[in-house]
């Protein structure tokens, strides 16, 4: 009888640690994105001045986290052509969509990667080091509907594994 009530114990320990493993990866955490009246809901790399420029973006949905900069995701829609995009914003040519939690059904990272790959989306840089490490990538489809993740960049990626700061890249942030 003992090693029932064990067993037992044992196997409801572990459905309500792998409920909570559960919920902590894909719901907690994350928080809508607010944005303040002043600032731009999306913003993209300029060809010309090389400065992260406001866009026109309707219909802006997004989610982040504290627990990590890969977590931002959002979605919007814009009036900008495609052709217009790419005369005036830096194209990032290395972009891979990263997967939303289920319930943030207006990112769909395979869609997403599926149209960059087939040049159905069109992928730019939003901004450079966002957060140090680690760029805002805005990703445009053909029919207006963008997408933005942030991505590790060259920099993020080799101090991240302890290697030495690659060559044109920021001095790392000190941390508090």
């Amino acid at each position: 009888m003992m090693g029932k009530i064990l067993a037992g114990s044992i196997i409801l320990t572990s459905v309500v640690a792998a409920v909570a493993l559960y919920y902590l990866q894909v719901y907690a955490y994350y928080v809508e994105v607010d944005l303040r009246d002043d600032e731009p809901a999306v913003v993209m790399t300029s060809l010309v001045t090389g400065a992260p420029e406001p866009i026109i973006a309707d219909d802006f949905s997004g989610i982040d986290s504290d627990s990590s900069p890969l977590r931002y995701r959002a979605c919007f829609t814009t009036p900008h052509s495609q052709a217009m995009l790419t005369e005036t914003y830096e194209i990032y040519d290395e972009a891979v969509p990263l997967v939303a939690p289920n319930w943030f059904d207006c990112f769909n990272a395979t869609e997403v990667g599926e149209a960059l790959e087939t040049g159905q989306a069109i992928a730019f840089l939003g901004e450079k080091d966002v957060i140090y490490g680690f760029d805002r990538i805005v990703a445009v489809m053909a029919d207006g509907r963008g997408f933005v993740w942030h991505q590790l960049n060259d920099c993020g990626a080799d101090v991240f594994d302890g290697k030495p700061l690659p060559e044109g890249c920021p001095p790392v942030p000190e941390r508090n």
